[in-house]
């Protein structure tokens, strides 16, 4: 069964700002804590089935997810798809004007692959939370600044 967690946050910018701080991936670690980097893995301006490199924080040591971009509509949505050997990690952003600015959704889906991430599944289940809160609280001290 997947882990499927979404939290929303009011910023005080428009969607199109706050679309262009989650669509350029390079800043992706000054708002999420566990990334170390998101990379982009060929030229020119983001786009659908561009491929991408995620290396991030798991304890001590660092991983890589490989991925890529499967839907993007400017100034609305972002979704990116990851995999690596025991999980797939689906990461989507909905961006809606709101009188003050904009309602920037993100939903997180975790599915297992394997027995021993079907046995993960569960610590994983219980940090979701945090880390999403803490991302989406981290781009709103950003796009509010």
């Amino acid at each position: 069964m997947p882990i499927n967690y979404e939290y929303s946050v009011e910023v005080n910018c428009s969607p199109g700002q706050a679309f262009a701080l989650i669509d350029d991936l390079a800043r992706t670690p000054q708002w999420l804590s566990v990334c170390v980097s998101l990379e982009k893995l060929s030229p020119g301006p983001n786009s659908v089935g561009d491929k991408l490199r995620y290396t991030f924080k798991q304890g001590k040591r660092s991983e890589v997810m490989d991925g890529e971009i499967t839907a993007r509509i400017p100034v609305e949505k972002l979704t990116y798809q990851f995999d690596d050997k025991m999980f797939q990690v689906v990461i989507d952003f909905n961006i809606v004007p709101t009188s003050a600015g904009a309602n920037m959704t993100h939903l997180i889906t975790i599915t297992a692959k394997t027995f021993a991430g079907k046995l993960m599944s569960p610590l994983i289940r219980l940090g979701v939370p945090k880390q999403t809160k803490d991302a989406m609280h981290a781009l709103k001290a950003i796009l509010d600044s």
